[in-house]
């Protein structure tokens, strides 16, 4: 065990020449956890032991910061300046990131490990689409995109843009002709993660992509601020009756229906 992610062993996983400590704990089908800023803080491992105790095997790649950290300024400063000046995390308009290639490989090992129908990939904020690009790998049949904020919504094509090559978006089109779904979240108001975004999604993918979008306009009735960004790791994920829990509700209910052996789906390739 590791003091810095409690009740998850570390290890290395080298790939494609990149290398990047991954954190695992549990049994069962793999999911992959992909941490938003400033990295794996505590809100993101929460995330990952929920997972672990609904009996799933989580991994939880450190792609950046501080294993452990807390969600703050400084260490979201840090992040920002590492991710800035890494060619592994480029996102252009229509350019897949460098390191889709290491998290593909790690599905694929994941799976191999785990067995079942495939894998479960979730992304949030800065890591959003790359559960998206990960969907080329076979493997990976649970792709969730909580609040997709790359490429950067600087403009219109941007904030429309899914960070996909050509070749990438056409190979996770035909694998949604035949049968992957895609989930997606957001809060209306986030401009981190734009509307225009989850329209291009339903866009190339139909009846693939499922988009919860939770009201968080002004005076919205259960009172969520309009910057609200982060959906999967806020506290008021636990209220009951509240629009995140239901969020997440509909993402384990997601999962189970893509994951579990009995639910009848085919096995991945």
């Amino acid at each position: 065990m590791t003091d810095a992610v409690p009740g998850f062993d570390v290890t290395t996983f080298s790939h494609d020449g990149r290398a990047h400590d991954v954190y695992q704990a549990g049994t069962g089908p793999a999911v992959i956890v992909l941490h938003e800023m400033p990295g794996l803080h505590p809100g993101v491992t929460a995330f990952g032991q929920r997972l672990v105790d609904a009996g799933y095997t989580v991994y939880l790649p450190s792609l950046f910061g501080h294993p452990g950290a807390p969600f703050a300024g400084r260490e979201m400063l840090r992040s920002m300046t590492r991710v800035c000046v890494s060619r592994e995390f480029a996102v252009l308009a229509d350019r897949t990131s460098p390191v889709a290639s290491w998290l593909r490989g790690l599905a694929a090992k994941a799976h191999a490990e785990c067995g079942g129908p495939g894998v479960g990939a979730v992304g949030m904020c800065f890591t959003g689409g790359f559960a998206l690009a990960m969907a080329v790998e076979p493997a990976v049949l649970a792709p969730v995109l909580s609040q997709p904020g790359l490429p950067a919504a600087v403009n219109a094509r941007h904030r429309a843009a899914l960070g996909l090559d050509p070749a990438d978006l056409a190979a996770v089109k035909a694998r949604a002709s035949q049968g992957l779904c895609v989930l997606g979240l957001r809060f209306t108001a986030d401009k981190g993660a734009p509307g225009e975004r989850f329209a291009t999604l339903r866009r190339e993918l139909g009846d693939a992509f499922e988009g919860i979008e939770i009201d968080s306009s002004p005076g919205n009735p259960h009172g969520i601020p309009k910057n609200a960004h982060s959906v999967l790791t806020v506290a008021l994920v636990d209220s009951p009756g509240h629009p995140t829990r239901a969020a997440l509700d509909r993402v384990m209910a997601f999962l189970a229906d893509r994951l579990t052996p009995e639910a009848g789906r085919p096995a991945a390739d």
